[in-house]
Protein backbone atom coordinates (compact mmCIF):
# COMPACT_ATOMS: atom_id res chain seq x y z
CA UNK A 1 0.00 0.00 0.00
CA UNK A 2 1.41 3.45 -1.31
CA UNK A 3 1.32 6.27 1.69
CA UNK A 4 2.30 9.80 1.72
CA UNK A 5 3.74 12.01 4.32
CA UNK A 6 3.71 15.97 4.98
CA UNK A 7 5.92 17.70 7.03
CA UNK A 8 3.59 17.17 10.01
CA UNK A 9 3.37 13.91 9.93
CA UNK A 10 7.37 13.33 9.28
CA UNK A 11 8.04 15.71 12.16
CA UNK A 12 6.41 13.33 13.94
CA UNK A 13 8.58 10.14 13.08
CA UNK A 14 11.67 12.24 13.00
CA UNK A 15 13.38 13.95 15.57
CA UNK A 16 15.19 16.64 13.39
CA UNK A 17 14.37 20.33 13.54
CA UNK A 18 15.46 23.23 11.43
CA UNK A 19 18.11 23.26 10.38
CA UNK A 20 18.21 19.33 9.71
CA UNK A 21 15.32 18.16 9.13
CA UNK A 22 16.02 17.67 5.09
CA UNK A 23 12.98 16.23 3.82
CA UNK A 24 9.55 17.96 2.78
CA UNK A 25 7.34 15.22 1.97
CA UNK A 26 7.73 11.52 2.02
CA UNK A 27 6.11 10.55 -1.38
CA UNK A 28 6.09 6.46 -1.11
CA UNK A 29 6.51 4.25 1.77
CA UNK A 30 6.38 0.22 1.55
CA UNK A 31 7.78 -2.73 2.74
CA UNK A 32 11.13 -2.24 2.17
CA UNK A 33 11.34 0.96 0.14
CA UNK A 34 10.74 4.30 0.87
CA UNK A 35 10.54 7.57 -1.57
CA UNK A 36 11.22 11.50 -0.18
CA UNK A 37 11.41 15.08 -1.33
CA UNK A 38 13.42 17.55 -0.55
CA UNK A 39 12.95 21.16 -2.23
CA UNK A 40 16.67 22.67 -2.54
CA UNK A 41 15.74 26.76 -2.41
CA UNK A 42 18.29 29.45 -2.59
CA UNK A 43 16.94 30.06 1.29
CA UNK A 44 19.19 27.52 3.00
CA UNK A 45 21.41 28.36 5.13
CA UNK A 46 24.00 26.36 4.28
CA UNK A 47 24.09 28.49 0.98
CA UNK A 48 25.71 31.39 2.69
CA UNK A 49 28.83 29.61 2.18
CA UNK A 50 28.77 26.93 0.35
CA UNK A 51 29.50 28.94 -1.75
CA UNK A 52 28.49 32.02 -2.13
CA UNK A 53 29.39 32.43 -5.57
CA UNK A 54 28.39 29.24 -7.11
CA UNK A 55 26.12 27.49 -4.38
CA UNK A 56 25.69 24.26 -4.32
CA UNK A 57 24.05 21.61 -1.79
CA UNK A 58 26.70 20.37 0.62
CA UNK A 59 27.21 16.37 -0.05
CA UNK A 60 27.25 15.77 3.56
CA UNK A 61 23.53 17.25 3.77
CA UNK A 62 22.41 14.90 0.80
CA UNK A 63 23.55 12.02 2.50
CA UNK A 64 21.82 13.27 5.93
CA UNK A 65 18.60 13.48 3.91
CA UNK A 66 19.23 10.03 2.52
CA UNK A 67 19.55 8.45 5.98
CA UNK A 68 16.65 10.32 7.25
CA UNK A 69 14.35 8.67 3.92
CA UNK A 70 16.03 5.75 5.42
CA UNK A 71 14.41 6.22 8.76
CA UNK A 72 11.04 5.77 7.25
CA UNK A 73 11.79 2.26 6.14
CA UNK A 74 11.96 1.29 10.11
CA UNK A 75 9.28 2.90 11.00
CA UNK A 76 7.20 1.43 8.77
CA UNK A 77 8.25 -2.21 9.64
CA UNK A 78 7.45 -0.95 13.29
CA UNK A 79 4.71 1.67 13.71
CA UNK A 80 2.59 -0.18 15.74
CA UNK A 81 5.27 -0.09 18.45
CA UNK A 82 6.59 3.65 17.10
CA UNK A 83 6.79 6.42 20.30
CA UNK A 84 8.32 9.63 20.76
CA UNK A 85 11.07 8.00 22.31
CA UNK A 86 12.24 5.79 19.13
CA UNK A 87 14.96 6.84 17.14
CA UNK A 88 17.59 5.05 14.33
CA UNK A 89 21.17 5.68 14.92
CA UNK A 90 23.49 5.38 11.99
CA UNK A 91 26.65 3.17 12.36
CA UNK A 92 28.46 3.30 9.10
CA UNK A 93 27.86 5.27 5.66
CA UNK A 94 29.94 3.46 2.79
CA UNK A 95 30.43 3.50 -0.80
CA UNK A 96 29.18 7.14 -0.88
CA UNK A 97 29.47 8.62 -4.63
CA UNK A 98 28.89 11.73 -5.90
CA UNK A 99 27.60 12.56 -9.03
CA UNK A 100 26.83 15.74 -9.83
CA UNK A 101 25.81 19.46 -8.13
CA UNK A 102 22.55 20.01 -6.41
CA UNK A 103 21.85 23.50 -6.69
CA UNK A 104 18.98 25.77 -5.69
CA UNK A 105 15.87 24.90 -7.44
CA UNK A 106 16.46 21.66 -8.13
CA UNK A 107 14.05 18.80 -6.24
CA UNK A 108 16.12 16.08 -4.77
CA UNK A 109 14.09 12.71 -5.22
CA UNK A 110 15.18 10.09 -2.31
CA UNK A 111 14.95 6.29 -2.28
CA UNK A 112 16.04 3.98 0.11
CA UNK A 113 15.74 0.09 0.15
CA UNK A 114 16.38 -2.49 2.71
CA UNK A 115 19.14 -4.55 1.89
CA UNK A 116 19.15 -6.62 4.72
CA UNK A 117 18.09 -6.61 8.79
CA UNK A 118 19.07 -9.02 11.66
CA UNK A 119 16.89 -7.92 14.38
CA UNK A 120 17.62 -4.45 15.47
CA UNK A 121 20.36 -4.05 12.81
CA UNK A 122 19.37 -2.88 9.71
CA UNK A 123 21.48 -2.08 5.96
CA UNK A 124 20.18 0.19 3.32
CA UNK A 125 21.03 1.45 -0.02
CA UNK A 126 19.91 5.08 -0.62
CA UNK A 127 20.37 6.87 -4.17
CA UNK A 128 19.25 10.40 -4.93
CA UNK A 129 18.32 12.15 -8.02
CA UNK A 130 17.51 15.46 -9.96
CA UNK A 131 15.42 14.87 -12.69
CA UNK A 132 15.63 11.46 -13.33
CA UNK A 133 19.57 11.61 -12.99
CA UNK A 134 21.27 10.02 -10.02
CA UNK A 135 23.63 12.95 -8.01
CA UNK A 136 24.18 10.58 -4.95
CA UNK A 137 24.74 7.53 -3.69
CA UNK A 138 25.64 5.74 -0.32
CA UNK A 139 24.81 2.02 1.64
CA UNK A 140 23.69 2.78 5.38
CA UNK A 141 23.89 0.31 8.26
CA UNK A 142 21.74 1.13 11.59
CA UNK A 143 20.05 0.22 14.96
CA UNK A 144 16.79 0.94 15.67
CA UNK A 145 15.60 1.93 19.49
CA UNK A 146 12.22 1.41 20.25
Amino acid sequence: MEIQYDINLIKKVLPHRFPFLLIDRVLEIREGYSKALKNVTFNEDFFNGHFPNDPVMPGVLQIEALAQTSCFLAYYAHKDNWNDNAQVFFASIESVRFRKKVVPGDQLILEAHIERQRGRFWWTRGTASVDDEVVCEASFSAVISI
